[in-house]
């Protein structure tokens, strides 16, 4: 086979071991070195698209968008058979990242995905008023594709925490969960994610329902994956309050309260438990376990937190008193708080309410 008129052989034994190394030196957190070992690679077998995919990886590892994009898009255009590969879906991530959405639709698409409103249709958007303004694209416009629900590890070379959200496109999640304070990141922001799961959760809905996607009875296994990146912040801050509950209800309406006001409470006393790190990254029960490890990381036990699950205590016991953590506006969650109070005020009760994140 001849690639641009030269025929296409194995890569060099000093392609070979250039490469090696430069991956040695990744796991070792020195992308500096390695970059110099991949391009010294790319220009020992430009023809080679393992040479571009390899410099993308470094890219994306190092979080600088325009280059992974640049290298990958070369990586892609030496590929013999495009379905399906890899180095499409490392350009999907490049592009969400730079928000691309045209040449993140063709990424997908390549791959093997079905990709919405890439028809070549276009799309019409309205001035303040209601009328007028630009035609756009409809591939300029931001991917919606829905993709049901996920898990996925903030932090994951930290303080690592699992918490759940809905996917938006193969590469974006909206946290659904309210993250602890040490992950630096708030209810309702979305994160870039890396392409191979890393874990597993399973589900199993209860007899009434109540878990969106998962039918009564039916047992659901849900991919975990890797936070990449901060992709869209959110403005609503983290607080985190101690309430008294005299029974579950009284806490779940503190729940209903705060959705119905569209933002989000979770009892982290009963939705946290703590794993290490080999239980997090298998497949494991998103059910709340008694055999809690000293280490590493936070797990959040029910997708966006909905109905019964998660909420018994070790033996089936009660406890009143919780901490929880709530997403909400300053000038929103002392009134929540004492209206959930009002309701109720010989079975409920809170205080040292405190902004977090």
């Amino acid at each position: 086979m001849r690639i641009f008129g030269r025929v296409r052989q194995r890569p060099s034994t000093d392609w070979r071991l250039a490469t090696n190394r430069a991956f040695s030196l990744i796991d070792d957190g020195r992308y500096e070195d390695a970059g110099e070992l991949l391009t010294r690679a790319a220009d020992l077998e430009p023809w080679l698209s393992e040479s571009w995919f390899n410099l993308a990886l470094l890219h994306k590892f190092r979080h600088d968008w325009e280059q992974a994009r640049a290298a990958g898009l070369r990586a892609v255009a030496l590929l013999e058979k495009d379905a399906g590969a890899p180095d499409w879906w490392n350009v999907g991530i490049a592009a969400t990242a730079l928000q691309d959405w045209p040449l993140a639709r063709r990424a997908w698409q390549a791959y093997g995905l079905r990709v919405p409103g890439s028809g070549g249709g276009w799309g019409h958007r309205s001035g303040p008023g209601g009328s007028g303004g630009a035609s756009l694209s409809a591939s300029d416009e931001p991917l919606g594709m829905d993709l049901g629900g996920a898990a996925v590890r903030l932090s994951p070379d930290g303080e690592a925490e699992v918490v759940w959200g809905r996917r938006l496109d193969p590469a974006r999640i909206e946290v659904l969960n309210i993250p602890l304070p040490s992950s630096g990141r708030r209810w309702g922001e979305v994160v870039l994610h890396d392409g191979a799961p890393r874990g597993e959760r399973t589900m199993t809905a209860p007899g009434g329902g109540g878990v969106a996607g998962v039918g009564a009875g039916r047992t659901s296994v849900y991919p975990v994956f890797d936070e990449i990146e901060l992709w869209a912040p959110s403005s609503v801050p983290t607080w985190v309050v101690l309430i008294e509950a005299a029974t579950q209800a009284d806490r779940d309406a503190l729940e209903q309260l705060a959705a119905d006001a569209g933002y989000a409470a979770e009892d982290w006393s009963s939705s946290v438990r703590l794993l290490c790190r080999a239980c997090s990254e298998s497949r494991m029960p998103s059910e709340e376990g008694d055999g809690l490890a000293l280490h590493d990381p936070h797990d959040h036990s029910v997708p966006g937190h909905p109905g019964p699950l998660g909420h018994t205590t070790a033996g089936g016991l009660w406890s009143p008193e919780r901490e929880c953590g709530i997403a909400a506006p300053g000038s929103l969650v002392r009134g929540l708080l004492d209206s959930w109070v009002a309701d109720s005020p010989d079975s409920r009760d809170w205080r040292d309410l405190e902004e977090v994140c």
